[in-house]
């Protein structure tokens, strides 16, 4: 086995100790990290949850003695500032590693090369580049958030094989099958925000809660996007139970009386700048950024949709087909608006991944605008 053989192994198994920190972590990267000595693993960690200790600290501390001279595993570079915790390089030199092995560098302006440059500093062995495009996928969430300051947004569709989410009269529950639905509330349990717009709450009246079988989970905070505060004082989803805020996004025009009613049920009002009569998306993702909520998951229909994807802030779709026909002019799509006028400014759906759920088909893929798109395929052509 080569050495490069040898360096994927054990990152590998970083992707995967990192991996068991999903949905816990945010704002943080996920990460795992893995101490190697004379070829043999001495000890594993990762990060389990903001605040918490970082994983590099974790596996070192399993390792021991056994640590010094050996090999240290990492998917993303380990921190070389004092934030929540202490400065794992410092923790690395400490320990006596002789390597580091890391898939990336960390794109956080607080360390962003300093962690490498403290580790080379010290005498430390630094490789970097390791299973590089596993590592920026897996956290690609952080990634989003920190290099822009917005947070990483899917979207979430059930439609027939015709496109539509739901028939002529409403009705949308349910399109796709149970194992489809477990697949969301996973979904759920892995975002900070679960994002509706008004018309989703009146029609269905959602908990927006996540109840997973077999294991619990974690309920995001919940975000309806309602200019004028049309939501129901005994809606579910203020009823609900749970222990995540709910968040209702009004313009100024939304009345005062109702959104104090709304308020003394427990409900937070955020009043946001209006954009052609409705909330402003693009000042809605800024905020919810601002309070370190980098995950969102959109579960609206297709104006909230297309508004979204229309203003750049759609990062990935997740869209569940259903092996049936509904049909109809007047049957919603989950994607409403204006449209584009022709297809060089449509959207491509790139790096396509496909899931089976019993006979409900899943895709998973990335937006590209047309502009981009053609731009992107110009520079593949040069």
């Amino acid at each position: 086995m080569s050495y490069l053989d040898v360096d994927d192994r054990f990152m590998w198994m970083s992707l995967d100790l990192a991996r068991q920190g999903r949905g816990r972590t945010s704002p943080n990267p996920m990460v795992g990290a893995v101490v190697v000595k004379d070829a043999e693993v001495v000890g594993t960690g990762y990060h389990q949850a903001v605040g918490q200790p970082h994983a590099e600290t974790i596996a070192l501390k399993k390792a021991g003695d056994e640590a010094r001279g050996g090999t240290l595993y990492v998917n993303i570079e380990p921190c070389s500032h004092q934030g929540r915790t202490g400065p794992c390089t410092e923790a690395i030199i400490k320990a006596g590693i002789s390597r580091v092995v890391a898939a990336m560098e960390d794109p956080n302006p607080l360390v962003s090369g300093r962690g490498f440059a403290r580790l080379r500093e010290a005498g430390v062995t630094v490789t970097t580049g390791i299973l590089e495009h596993k590592a920026r996928r897996l956290n690609e969430a952080f990634i989003k958030y920190i290099s822009t300051g917005l947070p990483f947004t899917g979207i979430k569709v059930a439609m027939s094989l015709d496109g539509k989410i739901g028939t002529m009269t409403g009705e949308s529950q349910w399109i796709t099958g149970e194992k489809s639905r477990q697949f969301v509330h996973r979904l759920r349990d892995y975002s900070d925000v679960i994002m509706v717009g008004i018309q989703t709450v009146l029609k269905d009246n959602p908990r927006l809660t996540t109840r997973m079988e077999g294991s619990e989970g974690k309920d995001p905070v919940r975000v309806i996007v309602d200019s004028s505060a049309r939501l129901p004082i005994d809606a579910r989803v203020i009823e609900s139970g749970s222990q995540s805020n709910t968040i209702l996004a009004v313009t100024e025009e939304a009345p005062e009386e109702k959104c104090r009613v709304l308020e003394e049920k427990g409900v937070e009002i955020m009043t946001l700048p209006s954009k052609d009569g409705w909330v402003d998306v693009k000042a809605l993702m800024k905020k919810l950024a601002e309070r370190e909520l980098s995950v969102v998951l959109v579960e609206g229909g297709g104006n909230l949709n297309y508004s979204l994807l229309e203003n750049g802030l759609v990062d990935k779709l997740f869209v569940f087909i259903a092996p049936m026909i509904i049909g109809g002019q007047k049957s919603p799509t989950a994607f409403s608006g204006s449209g584009v006028e022709s297809l060089t400014g449509a959207w491509s759906v790139e790096d396509i991944e496909m899931k089976q759920f019993d006979r409900d088909l899943l895709l998973i893929g990335y937006p590209v605008s047309g502009k981009t798109s053609e731009q992107k395929s110009v520079a593949r052509m040069q």
